[in-house]
């Protein structure tokens, strides 16, 4: 067969490393720990063992699609690069001062996180340029030298450079790019007319001293990952998932590392799509959880909602406001620290907390045995009897229900008087009302209503809880897709390749210019295309554009999407009908007489969707055959019960499981609870519906 025709898909979390091969339609996957101080090593075992299972040789794979949460966790854990600001005089303390708002209102004892950079990591030029994008401050090359040179003697590793008004008018930031690489050869350089062209400095500030800390961590470790692979034989092209749930090449990644701080969710939410394209649902919510976060994503019509704006690294009880925000295309989401591997705790008011601190791989949840000793949600798992402890990750990890028991007496029912399986069914509670939390205010957010909704569920530890999960929100209809221990993988294989160029011009409805915009319009999607063409040289590619727009007052826009025709011949009078009817949508009215602004365009450039066959769906009338029980915990009843335990790949097409139940595979399990029935549809989905549906 065609080497071009086996894929590779990769996927780092912070607990495990995910790995999917597909060959000639079939997959073969695999979940190993993650090894934290040399991430390729999973990897480089992960691919081993399913080439070994689909019976090839590395040489053989035709692509490699790879995700990671080592941007991510690079930023929240402050272990990145030695890195230098450069900025307009007057500027120096935008990335401390914020937005000056209060994330919690009431909480006189507000403490506002920290800044990637220390003050006297930021260096500031006398130069400037105005809102209108012209040079009122000439720079000055010979002080442009002399804050390099001390910037090399204080020996940094990286550079960021953000100007004020920068996007309109990169001259000055391109010329202090020049003096760095004249100067300092060996030190990376971010600009941030090139990371993040928008208005709004403190964003596009901390975009580009996020990609600067960051880049020569992932160019290391990108670099080290090729070459590894190239030692095991694989000669083909590696790509990375980007934030947006597109493809971009690797060396795209290296120069704009900060892309990838997304990339593992956003494989998921592309996984999530392709099944409700499958199914023809036009309402889903994608429901992730693996190792040590939980990620909730609405589609809409199999297209999962977008922002230009996310925030990383939330220090305050996941508040909107306290984490780093990001300025670059993205998967809209919510993800708050609710993994298997998340730990709970007791706090000063006797509640039980769980996470955001996380077990990982090493040392993991108490109940792998592998020197952790606080419980995780695994460790409560496993004595609710979600868990067999001797199949799991397909036998691979013995798991110790004493050693969870021992954990949870220790650290929550020791303080509040509680059995093991108490104290366990407390945390199993917690952190599944913390993520029906979460889900409800991204719904209200959104202005939707989740009993609408079809949740997919996937990653190793949903299919655990996401039953659970739709009795809290009312969601009456739950999909776990095969491979769903594997979903953002799969996703990978699924994501066409695609980049997103974005560009701020302020301009006002009243004083529309056509020519400027078809021109801006035009050369954005050149860009775009550009970078798409590094990954496909062949393939026809898509535009997709979208303007933001808002009343003039106003602090925030909304996204309006425009065709090619309405963006290539652009009329003043369609973007305002485009701009109301949306308006009207999300806010139920308009308001008369008031200007209309924009003030970011953007281009999409994609490669067409993968085609997606229509599923036939049955209604499970055959049962299926059930020859074991376990006790498994129902919250319903506050008690153990009798629970049939099947094998999925047992479960024929068309069968039916009464809940409650336990469906087992080597990747995950998955609870049915009481109240619902699955049923196995003839593309491999587990169909989990309430009974008498």
């Amino acid at each position: 067969m065609k080497a071009a025709a086996i894929r590779l898909g990769v996927d780092i979390g912070g607990t495990f490393t995910d790995v999917v091969l597909e060959k000639e339609g079939e997959q073969f996957s695999t979940k190993v720990l993650t090894t934290y101080a040399a991430p390729e090593n999973a990897i480089i075992d992960g691919m081993q063992q399913v080439c070994a299972k689909a019976n090839i040789t590395p040489d053989q794979i035709g692509q490699i699609i790879h995700g990671t949460t080592l941007a991510t966790n690079a930023l929240i854990e402050r272990r990145g690069a030695k890195t230098a600001l450069i900025t307009t005089e007057g500027f120096r303390d935008v990335i401390e001062m914020r937005t000056e708002s209060r994330f919690e209102q009431y909480d006189l004892n507000l403490t506002l996180p920290e800044p990637l950079l220390a003050r006297q990591m930021r260096f500031t030029l006398s130069e400037r340029i105005n809102a209108r994008g012209e040079v009122m401050v000439d720079l000055d090359r010979a002080e442009v030298e002399a804050v390099v040179d001390r910037i090399g003697k204080a020996g940094f590793e990286s550079v960021a450079v953000g100007l004020i008004h920068s996007y309109l008018n990169p001259v000055h930031e391109q010329l202090i790019r020049d003096v760095l690489a004249e100067r300092l050869p060996d030190v990376s350089v971010s600009i941030s007319s090139e990371v993040s062209p928008q208005m709004r400095e403190y964003e596009r500030f901390n975009t580009v001293v996020a990609n600067a800390y960051i880049k020569p961590l992932m160019a290391s470790y990108l670099g080290r990952l090729e070459e590894r692979l190239r030692g095991e034989g694989v000669g083909c092209r590696i790509f990375l998932m980007h934030s947006g749930g597109g493809i971009i090449s690797i060396a795209n990644a290296a120069d704009f590392p900060v892309r990838l701080v997304e990339s593992g969710p956003a494989g998921g939410a592309v996984f999530a799509a392709h099944i409700a394209a499958r199914y023809g649902l036009d309402k889903v919510l994608s429901f992730d959880m693996g190792g040590t976060t939980a990620k909730i994503c609405l589609i809409k019509n199999q297209t999962p909602k977008t922002s230009r704006v996310f925030e990383v690294a939330r220090t305050y009880r996941f508040k909107k406001g306290s984490g780093m925000p990001i300025s670059i295309p993205v998967i809209d989401m919510v993800e708050i620290g609710a993994g298997g591997g998340s730990l709970a705790h007791v706090d000063a008011m006797r509640q039980i907390r769980v996470g955001p601190e996380s077990a990982g791989s090493e040392p993991g949840p108490a109940c792998y045995g592998r020197g952790g000793e606080r419980p995780a949600v695994t460790d409560a798992d496993l004595v609710l009897g979600k868990l067999d402890p001797g199949n799991f990750a397909g036998g691979s990890i013995p798991l110790s229900p004493e050693k969870s028991r021992t954990a949870l007496t220790a650290h929550v029912g020791g303080t509040l008087e509680m059995e093991p399986v108490e104290a366990a069914f407390g945390v199993a509670e917690v952190v599944d009302e913390n993520m029906a939390n979460a889900a409800r205010v991204h719904a209200v957010e959104n202005g939707e209503d989740l009993s609408e909704y079809t949740m997919i569920a996937f990653g190793g530890a949903a299919p655990l809880h996401a039953g659970r999960l739709c009795e809290k929100l009312g969601v009456e209809r739950l999909i776990v897709p095969p491979g769903a221990g594997v979903g953002s993988a799969i996703g990978f294989l699924r994501a066409p390749f695609s980049f997103e160029a974005n560009r701020s011009v302020y301009m006002k409805l009243s004083d529309f210019d056509a020519d400027r915009i078809s021109k801006l319009l035009r050369e954005l999607k050149d860009e775009a295309t550009g970078f798409v063409r590094t990954c496909d040289e062949v393939s026809p590619i898509l535009a997709e554009f979208k303007v933001y727009m808002r009343y003039s007052g106003q602090g925030w826009e909304i996204p309006i999407s425009l065709t090619e025709e309405q963006a290539m011949a652009p009329d003043a009078a369609t973007f305002l009908a485009r701009f109301e009817e949306d308006y009207a949508k999300l806010f139920g009215r308009t308001v008369a007489g008031m200007d209309v602004e924009i003030t970011v365009w953007s281009v999409n450039a994609t490669t067409p969707p993968e085609e997606v066959a229509r599923s036939v769906t049955t209604d499970g009338a055959a049962s299926a055959r059930l020859d074991e029980t376990r006790q498994l915990f129902d919250p319903a009843s506050g008690g153990f019960v009798d629970a049939n335990v099947v094998a999925r790949a047992g479960v024929g097409e068309g069968q039916r499981v009464p809940g409650p139940a336990a469906m087992t595979e080597d990747e995950t399990t998955i609870i049915i609870p009481a109240s619902r029935d699955a049923i196995r549809q003839p593309d491999g989905c587990i169909d989990i519906i309430t009974k008498g549906a």
